[in-house]
Order: C-alpha cells, then structure tokens, then sequence
C-alpha cells in the first residue's frame, strides 16, 4: 500500500509531461508467477525516479528553468538542412543502438572535446537600418564563445543554383550604423564556377571577424550578403521564404574543452527477468518523444539504465569507510543505497530558448556501474 502511495506521488511530481514515459515501463512479470514480484515492484520504483530525475537533471545541466516552448512543426522548419546538421544527424543515425561503454571508448580517443554552437541569422538592428540596408543578417553569440575558445567559425551560405553552368559572384560586407559615410567594408569576396554538381550550400571562414566582434561586441552590426550570377540574378537565400525553410544562412562555430577521464571498473549487470536481489544495473531506454521534449533535435531516444537491488552490510567490503559509519551509527543513517558509482555523458543536439541550435556534452546521463554507498 506504501508503494502505491509513492508510486502516485512520483507520478504528480511528474506532471503530465512526465506521465507519458511512465506508459513504456510496461510492469516485468516473473516467468514463474507472471505477477510482479517485490524486486520487480522495487525496480519500478528505481524507474520512475530515474526518469523523474533526467528530466531535472538535463534542464539543470543546460540551466533551463523549463523546457523550451516549441513544436515538432517549428524546429523542423528551424533546422537548417546543411551539411554540418546532416552530418551529425547522420552520426546519431550510425550510432543508434550502441552502449553506454561504446559511447564511452569512441570518446576516451578524442584528445579534446568539442561543442559546437549554430545561430540562425535575423534581420540587423535598426541601428544599422538606412536606404536599402539588407534583410540579412545578424548572429547573436552564446556566452558560451570566447575568442581563445574558437576552434572554427564557418558562415553558411545556401545558392540558388539551376542546371545550367553559370558563375557566381558571391560577397560579403560588415554592416555599419547610417551616420558611417564609408563603404561598407569588405570580409571577402568569391567567384564562384557552378553547375549542376556544385554543392549549393557554400561555407565561409569567420573566425577572425567572430574574435573581433567578441573582443569589441559593439561593432557587431551584423553582414551583408550578396550572390549575383552575370545577369544580376540574386542567388543567395538571406530569409526563409516560402519553400526555403532550413535554407537561410547560420553561423557554425565550435568551441573546445579540456575532457574529463576515469579508469573503466567492471560491475553487476542484471535485465527485467533477473531473480538478482543485490545491487545492480538495469537497462533503460529514455525517449525524448514521450517527454513531449520536441525542442531535442537528437538523438530522440538513449539508453540511460538505472541502478537498483538490496545493499547489506556484507556487500561493503568495498566501501571499508562507509560499513564502519553504518555499524557506529545504526539509527543515524537509513542504510547503504543501490546508487550509480560511474556515469558518462552524451552529446546532444537540440535548441535552447533563443532558437539556437546547440551541438554540447550533458554530464552523467547513462549509468556505466551501480554500487553501494
């Protein structure tokens, strides 16, 4: 009756948000019974707290205090069907399935990690609106870029370009404020040979002027892009018009860290029709789906596993320190819990409250050993 009781408080917390993942834990019955037993009921209850608190843990991790307010139809309008998108969701794609561990020894070969920021251009400020002034484009910068933190800064571009060969002259200029009597100065200036097998997304380098712009925010007034062909046809896609969406330009930039290592350790691992009562590892799948969560581009779904079983005292030898507290102190602690004693992140790309696409590391969301602490 006491589990019940629980069981539908953690429900309330949940919300209805969280009511949905609850449906796909359908309840592991025994072969021999084919009723839940009471380690079965246990591992429900492990569950439901493990969903409740990836939920929490992923808004704190990004520092959401909700999630993003946004619909499955608006982010596949927003995201941008560019090569570096479609590279990683075809990474997530070739991944899909693996292991926590898998996860892991793909990342411990990585000498640096990466997060990669893509900001969606909007029209410049009024600022630098005169006669004429180009709807495209201003990028708002993250925080989080710094200018020794840049490991690249790619400004994407999508072409309108048909069948037949043609040349495109493609430039780029800072946008300054109306009362500037100069030329709007030049970033880079290209000529393009195309045809039917040119790639219609061309790529440009903008580390140097993000740095600029980073080390002196008030000269960003964002920039101008021209595409003409030889008869003055406008080639570039500066907004997304009808049919176009996903084709307007961004900003691609990728910041580096300094990874975090631990030494692999081996533990217990158990699945639904284990009769295991001590402390172990279960699997469990998270769907992004089912939490109603439409603004997490990818992966929609991870394995997440969760810990749960009986810790006694025998099973301490481990842990020397803790079994001595316990055995001092009975009545001043409930006892050592089934909690994870290793974690790894995932990568995750999805849109924060800005609309910006993020491509980062969350912390500590897949379960690698269970233990008694």
């Amino acid at each position: 009756m006491l589990l019940i009781i629980f069981l539908i408080s953690v429900l309330s917390v949940l919300g209805p948000e969280g009511q949905s993942p609850s449906a796909t834990l359908h309840t592991p019955v025994t072969e021999d019974s084919g009723q839940c037993s009471a380690a079965c009921e246990s591992r429900q209850q492990s569950k439901l707290l493990r969903l409740h608190s990836i939920r929490s843990q992923i808004l704190s991790a990004l520092r959401f205090e909700r999630a993003p307010n946004l619909t499955r139809d608006a982010a596949r309008q927003l995201v941008p069907r560019a090569p570096p998108l479609l590279e990683l969701l075809s990474r997530y794609e070739r991944h899909n399935g693996s292991t926590g561990e898998d996860y892991e020894e793909a990342e411990e070969r990585e000498e640096a990690s990466t997060e990669t920021i893509i900001t969606m251009a909007t029209e410049p400020q009024s600022v630098s609106q005169a006669n004429s002034v180009p709807r495209c484009c201003l990028f708002s910068l993250s925080p989080k870029i710094l200018p020794d933190n840049i490991v690249k800064a790619r400004l994407w571009i999508h072409l309108r370009l048909d069948k037949e060969a043609t040349t495109v002259f493609m430039q780029i200029s800072r946008l300054q404020p109306p009362f500037y009597s100069n030329p709007r100065p030049k970033i880079l200036s290209l000529k393009i040979d195309a045809d039917d097998q040119t790639n219609p997304w061309e790529s440009v380098d903008m580390k140097q002027l993000l740095q600029a712009w980073l080390k002196q925010p008030e000269s960003n007034f964002g920039i101008e892009i021209k595409a003409f062909d030889s008869q003055g046809k406008d080639l570039a896609v500066t907004s997304a018009e009808l049919g176009e969406e996903g084709l307007q330009p961004f900003l691609e930039v990728k910041i580096t860290e300094v990874p975090k290592r631990s030494r692999r350790e081996s533990g217990l691992d158990c699945n639904e029709r284990s009769s295991e009562s001590r402390c172990c590892r279960y699997p469990l799948t998270v769907d992004f789906e089912d939490f109603g969560w439409d603004w997490i581009i990818a992966p929609k779904r991870y394995k997440a596993n969760y810990c749960s079983g009986e810790c006694e005292q025998v099973h301490l030898q481990k842990f020397p320190h803790t079994h001595l507290v316990n055995k001092a102190n009975p009545r001043g602690t409930a006892g050592p819990c089934c909690t994870p004693t290793k974690m790894s992140p995932i990568n995750m790309l999805y849109f924060n409250h800005r609309e910006q696409i993020i491509y980062g590391k969350i912390p500590s969301m897949v379960v690698d050993l269970c233990g008694c602490s």
